[in-house]
């Protein structure tokens, strides 16, 4: 069975190319949300294996939404995204309830594997 996972970002094209590059790796993408509240939602009938959030969403931040998906224990798996560094940040990442962090011009199929392994 391969891995689940649910992309959340509100930029279409971002969903495209994470989607694109997760389903080369093996992974089979079953949901897309494209804000915080449609991915709690989405996460709950999913329930991915992987949740890839967006920190920058319309409604509610990444941050909130890996909170929520903790809480719920709808997602094993919860990395954080950004066009921004980590560093922009300070500790939130590290004090999140998510599993990792990578940059949006850093995915590729190196740093999934480095961050899932």
């Amino acid at each position: 069975m391969r891995t689940t996972v649910l992309i959340v970002d509100d930029h279409a094209a971002f969903r495209g190319r994470a989607r694109a590059l997760l389903e080369e790796e093996g992974f089979s993408v079953v949901g897309e949300a494209a804000n915080g509240t449609s991915a709690l939602s989405e996460a709950l009938r999913l329930r991915p294996d992987i949740a890839l959030v967006d920190i920058g969403l319309p409604d509610i931040d990444g941050f909130d939404v890996a909170d929520g998906l903790r809480a719920a224990g709808t997602a094993r798996v919860i990395v954080l995204v950004s066009g921004r560094s980590r560093a922009d940040f300070g500790d939130r990442v590290g004090k999140s309830a998510a599993d990792g962090f990578i940059a949006k011009a850093d995915l590729c199929q190196e740093s999934l594997a480095a961050l899932l392994a």
